[in-house]
């Protein structure tokens, strides 16, 4: 058998996807699941796959030197790092884990690495360092790098790094950035899961803005397949980047959810919009496809239609997660917004003008009845006594 695979932040989304598609795929692989359980981690999402006797969880933080070196010298086919502080609005909170985790985190990976001879690292990204596009395009692995939030700067500060342990030391490193991920085990603070969530049980579902910013959105488990694949046959040094080529409006997404899921337009609430919001991601997945042979294959409603049916059919998970930890992030971010919402609005045309409407459509609803009502009755002039008369 083979020296085990170390897989960082394990038991998140995207991670513990990949370990189950690896124990699904491949009889002879070995993993060790290193996740240090912050919110986001769950050691239900493989509860499944618990007694393999191929798989094994250790408990540890990346930013713990000492506790990755100890993993990394018993031995190590591969590092693939997950392990990240991952959601923009936290970030704005507080990019302070961000930092830690993301960029000093990475930073003890690559030196364990570095030390311990381990064959293969490959860093695990995201299209958010790219910045954000206008109505046409997409990026490129040649794209500049152009990050607009502190999550999305403690990301591209992350494959900043491995870029120069592969042209410093020779560090047989890849990277990979994805487009949006949906899927079972994701937790709910991600638009998604949080919207299939709030829907299954009547809640309204805050959609930021005029709810025309685009994402490309991808099946988790065609991105497991992609990062397999990269893993194994990508280039040292090289960025793979990895799309669905499935671009959706957040509106148009909100209204395919209430069209599956049997819910009225009147759940929709329009919210304050999150400060330096990316209008628009979409990636080109080109030199992936030419180079490895990958491409996505599950058809964009075919896997949205499974995610809520697995949602629906985990009440006991979901029950776990909406804990008091959770609600209490969920009334932060969107207690007040929706509290102080915008109007439900049906939008076309271009988003420049819909945002424009948007705004005109708030100034008059601020405005005091009077003025909305009609120009307010002029009052007779009074002449007082003197008025006229200079001051002698």
């Amino acid at each position: 058998m083979m020296l085990p695979v170390l897989v960082t932040g394990g038991c998140g989304f995207i991670g513990s996807n990949f370990i189950r598609y690896l124990l699904e795929t491949d009889p002879d692989i070995s993993i060790v699941n290193f996740d240090c359980l912050t919110y986001a981690g769950n050691l239900d999402n493989l509860s499944d796959v618990a007694r393999d006797p191929r798989y094994r969880f250790l408990r540890g933080d990346i930013a713990d030197r000492r506790a990755v070196r100890e993993v990394a010298e018993t031995g190590l086919s591969t590092i693939i790092n997950f392990a990240a502080e991952s959601h923009v609005d936290r970030s704005i909170h507080d990019s302070s884990p961000f930092i830690r985790t993301n960029i000093l985190g990475t930073q003890i990976l690559l030196d364990a690495a570095r030390e311990f001879n381990v064959p293969r690292y490959l860093q695990i990204s995201t299209d958010e360092v790219y910045g954000s596009l206008g109505p046409t395009g997409a990026f490129t692995e040649a794209t500049p790098l152009a990050p607009n939030s502190p999550y999305s700067a403690s990301k591209a500060a992350a494959d900043m790094l491995v870029r120069s342990y592969v042209h410093t030391f020779g560090l047989p490193a890849v990277i990979t950035r994805c487009s949006n991920n949906y899927g079972p085990y994701q937790f709910p603070e991600k638009m998604l899961p949080l919207f299939i969530m709030n829907l299954l049980r009547d809640e309204p579902v805050p959609v930021y803005g005029d709810g025309l910013n685009v994402r490309d959105w991808i099946h988790v488990r065609d991105h497991c397949a992609a990062i397999d694949r990269v893993w194994r046959e990508g280039r040292v040094g090289e960025v793979y980047n990895i799309g669905g080529r499935c671009e959706r409006t957040n509106l148009d997404l909100t209204n395919t959810l209430l069209e599956i899921i049997a819910k009225p337009r009147s759940l929709i609430r329009f919210v304050r919009d999150r400060p330096g919001h990316d209008r628009r991601y979409a990636m080109d997945s080109t030199k992936i496809e030419q180079e490895l042979g990958w491409r996505p294959r599950i058809p964009f409603e075919e896997g949205l239609r499974e995610t809520i049916h697995w949602y629906e059919s985990r009440p006991e998970w979901v029950a776990n997660i909406r804990t008091g930890v959770y609600l209490k992030y969920y009334e932060r971010q969107y207690g007040r917004r929706l509290s102080d919402r915008a109007p439900k609005m049906k939008f076309s045309g271009s988003p420049a003008n819909a945002k424009r409407r948007h705004a005109n459509a708030k100034s008059r609803r601020e405005l005091p009845k009077s003025k909305v009502r009609g120009p307010k009755p002029k009052r007779p002039k009074v002449r007082r006594a003197g008025a006229g008369r200079r001051a002698g």
